[in-house]
């Protein structure tokens, strides 16, 4: 008698920049994926091949990674069933994630039934024009910024500029030095008379709480509020696309400026001068 094997889940390193085992192992472990998965990378040459061979355009612009959001469903026969080009939707994780296990589920033997279903309906968007509270991330340790009183508030009524981010960026771009640079904007933002700094970890993509504070707690103090976008919404009514996103919004709560990726601090002072 045999027994069903379990599905497979399978990454391929599409990171041209770290394709050491070491690398998709720290990534692994960012996103609380280690045992969970096989990340599997290679040679530069074997990676282009295997990138080549499913259609995956890999490119670095700016030192930001980008590739095809591609996800295949293969059955036990080695066919392609599905293809998913994964759109950026924050709040849809878990609905994609129950998406994605009904259709494996439809390959197995017996067709297991998902231990619990959701609503599939759409999930709104929390625009800038709405005011939004969300739960305060842990300051710094030793923080000398602003002491956080639980929660961090959004909306209009005047400039702001957020700027969107995750933990695991920390695999592709300094994270620590651009959270602790943006210091100068906010000292900058008072001064000069320009929106506000206001920073959202989207938590929905994060193993962890915890693990968002524990990473700030290893930082020098932040002097701007971290928040924590712990459903997606803020990010999908905000038109995140990637991280970091910055936005400039204006007091009416419209967005008047938008970009992917990391800024010098000249750049980033007069996009907000000039947008807000």
């Amino acid at each position: 008698m045999t027994t069903a094997r379990p599905p497979a889940l399978l990454g391929v390193d599409a990171n041209p920049d770290a394709i050491k085992v070491s690398d998709v192992l720290d990534y692994s472990r960012v996103h609380g994926m280690v045992n969970q998965w096989d990340f599997l990378t290679g040679s530069a040459a074997q990676l282009k091949a295997v990138w080549q061979a499913y259609h995956i355009a890999v490119q670095i612009d700016s030192g930001q990674i980008d590739h095809t959001p591609a996800l295949f469903v293969i059955d036990q026969q080695g066919r392609e069933q599905k293809l998913y080009l994964t759109q950026m939707a924050y709040s849809s994780i878990t609905q994609s994630a129950q998406v994605l296990a009904t259709e494996i589920s439809s390959l197995l033997p017996g067709h297991p039934k998902l231990s619990s279903l959701g609503s599939l309906a759409a999930v709104p968007g929390q625009t800038p024009s709405a005011t939004v509270t969300l739960p305060a991330a842990a300051p710094a340790a030793g923080g000398s910024g602003p002491a956080p009183a639980g929660t961090v508030t959004l909306g209009p009524g005047k400039a702001r500029l957020v700027v969107f981010f995750a933990t695991w960026l920390s695999e592709t771009s300094d994270l620590g030095t651009e959270l602790t640079g943006l210091n100068a904007y906010a000292k900058d933002a008072a001064s000069k008379h320009l929106p506000a700094l206001t920073a959202v970890d989207e938590a929905v993509t994060e193993p962890s709480d915890a693990s968002v504070n524990s990473y700030l707690h290893q930082l020098r103090p932040l002097s701007y509020p971290v928040a924590l976008d712990e459903t997606g919404r803020l990010a999908d009514g905000y038109g995140v696309q990637d991280q970091p996103w910055l936005v400039l919004v204006n007091a009416a709560g419209k967005i008047t400026w938008q970009h992917d990726g990391w800024v010098p601090l000249t750049t980033l002072e007069q996009a907000a001068a000039a947008h807000s």
